[in-house]
């Protein structure tokens, strides 16, 4: 039986932690092959409303990376990649560079809400076919103390985040107003578009 059909078997073009987690947590089973690709030589990053655009053109990069590594005895599975960045005050905003920009971008979070951009692409290996689409959500903040904001860095896992959000750091909790959203999607992976994406593949896989 093939993984369009049973929604159970994916090959993760992904190292993010928080989305194998996601994965794992709702019942599917996978195998990680990283994409490593320069993903800022890609796309346009100095227009906020092109974002969408923009993690769309990385998760289809990312699937054209691994598909050549994808071993025999996953053909019959189904590539996952996926993409995200935060879009705060006109800006995208990436993985920190460093510490400095870190802090900037935690710090910015207090002053206006930012939203996350998320992408998700689906290949059926064995035949090629490809859907992709977008997931958005917003989140508003308080705004996070110095001495909480030292911590994270300090910690280091946010250099690793888009726009160095952790939304679900329990340092970060406490200041954490609402997501208009979902957590999932904030944290990289958005099931509700991962369940609609998959039943698109299955319909055209009939057609």
């Amino acid at each position: 039986m093939s993984a369009v059909a049973t929604n159970k078997f994916f090959v993760l073009g992904s190292g993010s932690y928080t989305r194998k987690l996601i994965l794992s947590n709702a019942g599917y089973t996978f195998t990680v092959l990283k994409a490593d690709i320069d993903e800022r030589a890609l796309g346009d990053r100095k227009d906020a409303s092109r974002a969408q655009e923009l993690v769309l053109l990385l998760a289809h990069a990312k699937a054209d990376a691994v598909l050549p590594k994808v071993p025999p005895e996953h053909r019959t599975e189904i590539l996952l990649t996926a993409d995200q960045v935060v879009v705060h005050e006109q800006r995208i905003l990436e993985k920190p560079r460093d510490r400095l920009e870190a802090q900037q971008f935690i710090e910015g979070y207090g002053r206006s809400p930012c939203s996350t951009v998320g992408s998700i692409v689906l290949t059926d290996i064995a035949t090629g076919r490809r859907v992709g689409g977008v997931d958005t959500a917003t989140i508003h903040f308080d705004p996070i103390p110095p001495a909480v904001i030292t911590e994270l860095l300090d910690e280091g896992e946010v250099l690793n985040c888009a726009g160095g959000l952790m939304v679900e750091h329990p340092k970060v909790l406490p200041y954490r107003r609402r997501i208009d959203g979902t957590e999932a999607s904030v944290m990289g992976l958005s099931l509700d578009l991962l369940d609609t994406l998959l039943l698109q593949l299955r319909q055209d896989d009939k057609a």
